[in-house]
C-alpha cells in the first residue's frame, strides 16, 4: 500500500505543480501586465468591467490557488517536516491562512458572481469550502495540542479538500479523453447528470476514501491494504490521463 500511495502522491504533486505554473503564467502575468481581460481566457467570470470587488476576489482566489498548489504537497512530505521543522511550521501557517481566505473568496464568487454550473455548482463549491474550513480548524487545533497523528490525518483531509477544484478539472478532462465529447452534460449551461456526479466524486468522495485509507493503514489484515492499493492504482492511472489531457488540451494552449 505504501508504494501505491507514493505513486498516487507523486502524480498528484506533478499535476498540481503544472497547474500552479499555468495559474502563474496566465493569471499572474496578465495581472502584472494590467491585461485583466485575459483572465477570461479559461473562465467565464474572471474579469468583469467595473466590478472592482468581484475582480479583487477573483484575483485573490487564483493567487491563493497557486500558493496552495505549491505548499500543499510540501506539508505532507515527511522528510521536509523532519529536516526543516521551522519551514514546515511557517509554510503550514501560510497554507492554513490561504485555505481560509480562498474559501471565503470562493463563497463570494459562487454566490455573487455565479458559477458556470449554476445553482448546483454553487452549492457544491460551498460544500467544498465548508469542508476546507472544518479541516483548517482541526488541522490547526491538533497541531497546537501536539497531537501529531491526528494533526497529520486532518492535514491529509485538508489537502484532499483543497485539491477539489483541481480534481474537478483533471477528471473532467479524463472524461473528455474517454468520450472525445461532452457526454452527460451541456457545454453551454455546463450542467448535467455527469457534472452532478463529478461534484460528489471530487468534493465529497475523497474524504470517504481518506477514512478507508486510515482504516486500511491501521489494519493488521492484508485484504484492506490490497483493496486500497488497487483503488489508488486505478485512481493514479485516471489522474495521469486527466493531467496529460488537461495540460495539452487546456492549460498549455491558454498560455
Amino acid at each position: 500500500m505504501q508504494l501505491s500511495t507514493r505513486a498516487w502522491f507523486a502524480v498528484v504533486v506533478i499535476g498540481q505543480l503544472i497547474f500552479a505554473y499555468y495559474i502563474i503564467m496566465l493569471y499572474g502575468t496578465a495581472g502584472v501586465q494590467g491585461n485583466f481581460e485575459r483572465w477570461n481566457a479559461q473562465t467565464t467570470h474572471g474579469y468583469v468591467a467595473r466590478d472592482l470587488m468581484g475582480n479583487a476576489f477573483f484575483g485573490l482566489h487564483v493567487f491563493f490557488a497557486a500558493v496552495i498548489s505549491i505548499l500543499g504537497p510540501l506539508q505532507l512530505i515527511s522528510k521536509v517536516r523532519k529536516l526543516f521543522p521551522a519551514f514546515h511550521r511557517f509554510s503550514g501557517r501560510v497554507y492554513l491562512g490561504s485555505a481560509f481566505l480562498i474559501s471565503l473568496a470562493g463563497f463570494y464568487l459562487a454566490w455573487v458572481r455565479g458559477t458556470a454550473g449554476g445553482m448546483i455548482g454553487s452549492v457544491f463549491i460551498t460544500i467544498n469550502g465548508l469542508i476546507i474550513l472544518v479541516c483548517v480548524v482541526y488541522t490547526l487545533r491538533f497541531a497546537m495540542k501536539r497531537q501529531i497523528d491526528r494533526h497529520n490525518k486532518w492535514a491529509i483531509r485538508l489537502f484532499l479538500a483543497m485539491s477539489g477544484v483541481w480534481f474537478f478539472r483533471v477528471f473532467l478532462m479524463l472524461w473528455f479523453a474517454i468520450h472525445q465529447a461532452p457526454v452527460g452534460f451541456d457545454m453551454e449551461t455546463f450542467q448535467g447528470p455527469f457534472l452532478n456526479f463529478l461534484y460528489v466524486f471530487v468534493y465529497i468522495l475523497p474524504q470517504v476514501i481518506a477514512e478507508f485509507y486510515f482504516i486500511a493503514k491501521a489494519s493488521s489484515f492484508a485484504k484492506p491494504k490490497i483493496a486500497m492499493s488497487v483503488l489508488l492504482g486505478v485512481l493514479t492511472l485516471g489522474i495521469m490521463v486527466g493531467i496529460a489531457t488537461a495540460t495539452m488540451g487546456m492549460w498549455l494552449p491558454a498560455l
